[in-house]
């Protein structure tokens, strides 16, 4: 586990460990609810989205206007920005962070994900509802089962071909591959929309979403085409993708890489909601343009804590849960920008040692 701030030295001893939510969690959601910091903030939210909206637009006001020109690709870098902005207002709508509304907080991730950036809302819901109640668990947090990447050096175990080379490079790969992750987002709702066994529980949520998609398929291609040559349409949809996706990853990957693994220990399925999200999750210093960047994930250790807080208020949560980890000997783990990515590569370097060990002195 990477070494946490000076707020704490070494995790509390098993025994402090099993103490269930009531003892250790409580006394922070008591003082957080006291702040008022669970309460909703539809004007800041309200503002986001406006120039979320105002700058997809622009965007695609602008590319009409100048029409088949090369230099117009370039418009796919603030449409790729305006992307992350959308996948951060369709996070927060899912968590409730927006408002306590059910039905708006769907309409407003239905069209932020599903219109704006072609992802199924429920599919991404279900998926990340299991991460977060169960972060860096390998048996039950889907974001650390064995895929194209791997966490854990037993998962290497047998991955040969194409899997055992990018396991064996995956942390000099890492960035690269996390420039097809806006395509994949799309494949997979799409996938889940199409299989029986998907997260959808209506027929009428099913096809709503899937009406959605095509909405925003046809768009996307209807724009890029009406106002590009083929050829300049297919470079922009690329580099649009591969930097939204590049982002997403700069958001996402160092929030639990590299951290404590609950399954890696005995009493780790029993530990209360405080230690589980907190020992998991790794927050990054930084001012103002970072929480901006990084859409507020940033303080993962207080979005894990108290999911439906909206972003604007995780930063002021913080003291309070740094102090209350400090007072109960828990780990609180916060780093730099930059050595927050050296640690989750660092720890996907070391997972893929025993596999290049293993295939060292054979051709690739």
């Amino acid at each position: 586990m990477p070494q946490a701030t000076a707020l704490a030295t070494a995790p509390a001893p098993p025994a402090a460990r099993t103490r269930g939510t009531g003892s250790e969690f409580s006394p922070l959601l008591r003082l957080v609810r006291s702040q008022a910091l669970l309460d909703h903030r539809p004007g800041w939210y309200a503002r986001d989205i406006a120039v979320t909206l105002l700058g997809f637009a622009a965007v695609a006001g602008a590319l009409l206007l100048t029409g088949p020109a090369w230099w117009s690709v370039l418009l796919a870098v603030p449409l790729a920005l305006f992307s992350a902005r959308a996948a951060f207002v369709a996070h927060d709508a899912g968590h409730a962070q927006i408002t306590a509304d059910r039905r708006a907080g769907r309409a407003i991730q239905l069209v932020h994900a599903n219109l704006l950036l072609g992802m199924s809302r429920e599919w991404w819901n279900d998926k990340h509802n299991r991460h977060h109640a169960h972060p860096n668990h390998l048996d039950k947090d889907p974001d650390v089962a064995a895929d194209i990447l791997v966490f854990a050096e037993h998962q290497t175990a047998g991955r040969t071909g194409l899997r055992g080379f990018l396991t064996r490079h995956q942390a000099l790969l890492f960035f690269p591959l996390t420039t097809l992750e806006g395509l994949a987002l799309k494949l997979y709702g799409v996938q889940a929309l199409l299989a029986k066994d998907g997260p959808y529980r209506t027929r009428r949520e099913r096809l709503t979403e899937a009406a959605l998609l095509v909405l925003h398929f046809t768009g996307y291609a209807a724009l890029l085409l009406t106002a590009l040559t083929p050829a300049q349409a297919l470079v922009f949809a690329l580099v649009h993708q591969m930097l939204f996706g590049l982002h997403l990853g700069l958001a996402f990957a160092p929030n639990h890489k590299g951290m404590e693994r609950p399954d890696e220990h005995e009493d780790g399925d029993s530990w209360g909601h405080l230690r589980r999200q907190v020992l998991t999750s790794r927050n990054i210093r930084g001012g103002a343009l970072t929480d901006w960047f990084l859409g507020g994930l940033n303080y993962q250790v207080e979005h894990h804590l108290f999911p439906s807080m909206p972003r604007p208020h995780l930063r002021l949560a913080q003291p309070a849960v740094r102090a209350h980890c400090r007072a109960l000997g828990i780990p609180y783990t916060e780093t730099g920008f930059v050595d927050s990515y050296r640690q989750a590569l660092g720890h996907l370097h070391e997972v893929g040692a025993t596999l290049r060990e293993e295939h060292a002195g054979r051709p690739e």
